[in-house]
């Protein structure tokens, strides 16, 4: 069986020259992806209004769509607004539905993108529109595919928006490893979380990670399980300030995907952050987790 993944790089949107966004990795890992014989990548469609509407405000969808966002909210969300900047922000929440009901099918699936965590309910912040794990869990849960989900998040910046969402929420569970002195700088606490100083590698890493993961799963007893498999740990990402390498990051998603397989719990894997000095090593780094949950 091929895992199946769910990619939206088709649609695209302008950037100014030299933005710190590497919009030209999506195509890369979406053309690697198509390689692997353990894989089959389909196209994602657009979330609807009334699904964007589980987890954001209506005025807030509506300024987005229009393109009528205050000042403050285009700098905090750090991307100038367009057409193609909301198809594309669709398509990946569409990416996160698709591959969640995949998932539920098979046992694990895919967004070649997502993990949009900066997301709150009326406002798009740190590259985020819409946060699609926040609105897949509750389609899921809507249509009664799940009773409760599990969000591991390892990108290496706190899910705020995720978490101030989820806040309360009897349905889902948060669990998240942070680099400590890095965005946000106003935190929303999860159910758990371990913080870690900037320059922490791959020891201390694994460690908390394999303290901390079991406690998350006997937690939650999820239905199933959102991961965010962040690139930006790594020890050469321009934001990322942790230190970890390539084979920390590889034994980072082999933890993580033996943890769920042995509790049986299906997986979405969604690629979030990864801002490195080389885009080829965020690519490298996304499609090493790719192949990691594809081949289980």
């Amino acid at each position: 069986m091929t895992m199946r993944a769910f990619a939206h790089d088709v649609y695209t949107y302008p950037l100014p020259t030299g933005h710190k966004f590497p919009l030209g990795k999506y195509k890369l890992v979406r053309e690697g992806a198509e390689q692997l014989p353990s894989i089959s990548v389909e196209g994602a469609r657009a979330a609807t209004a009334a699904e964007l509407l589980l987890a954001h405000d209506s005025s807030y969808v509506a300024a987005m769509e229009a393109g009528d966002l205050p000042r403050r909210d285009v700098l905090a969300l750090g991307l100038p607004w367009s057409v193609e900047l909301v198809e594309r922000a669709r398509r990946s929440v569409g990416a996160t539905i698709m591959a969640t009901h995949a998932a539920l099918e098979d046992g694990v699936a895919a967004n070649l993108g997502g993990g949009t965590h900066h997301a709150f309910p009326d406002a798009g912040r740190g590259f985020c529109v819409f946060n699609d794990v926040v609105v897949a869990i509750r389609a899921a849960y809507r249509a009664g595919s799940i009773k409760r989900a599990l969000v591991v998040d390892l990108d290496v910046h706190q899910g705020d928006g995720t978490h101030f969402a989820l806040d309360g929420d009897e349905t889902a569970f948060t669990f998240s490893i942070n680099g400590f002195g890095n965005y946000p700088f106003h935190r929303v606490p999860g159910d758990l979380e371990c913080d870690l100083p900037n320059g922490t590698g791959d020891g201390r890493y694994l460690e908390e990670l394999g303290r901390l993961l079991p406690l998350a799963l006997e937690r939650s007893r999820p239905d199933v399980c959102f991961y965010l498999a962040g690139a930006d740990p790594y020890e050469r990402d321009r934001l990322g300030r942790l230190a970890l390498t390539k084979r920390g990051l590889a034994r980072r998603d082999e933890l993580v995907r033996s943890a769920l397989l042995e509790a049986g719990v299906p997986a979405v894997a969604t690629l979030a952050g990864g801002y490195a000095e080389r885009i080829e090593d965020t690519v490298a780094i996304n499609l090493a987790t790719l192949r990691t949950f594809a081949a289980a």
